[in-house]
């Protein structure tokens, strides 16, 4: 089983992630992108679950238009593992070229 960050980890790593950012009610990271229109937050949405499947980590995610919201959680480890940011790495890698706002 994965082990949670420790607050320092989770600190630095989320300095690294600077489209990220900790849910104040729950040990979790989260990040909104707007999309141009709902077909490049759709794709968007597509590659990213291509990448969660590989790694067998799955994202909290919300779509309405253009906008995605997604946090990552560990719920087997009750919050934020290395897994997720590994994830949001790959997230921000997926929605760089697409130029989200």
């Amino acid at each position: 089983m994965v082990e949670r960050l420790s607050e320092a980890a989770r600190r630095a790593a989320l300095d690294a992630l600077p489209d990220w950012s900790e849910l104040p009610d729950r040990e979790a990271i989260t990040r909104t992108l707007k999309f141009k229109d709902f077909g490049q937050a759709f794709g968007f949405m597509a590659q990213v679950a291509l990448v969660a499947e590989k790694h067998d980590h799955h994202p909290e995610w919300r779509n309405v238009y253009n906008t995605v919201e997604v946090t990552l959680t560990t719920h087997d480890a009750g919050g934020v593992t290395a897994r997720d940011v590994d994830l949001a790495r790959a997230i921000d890698a997926i929605a760089a070229p697409l130029s989200p706002r």
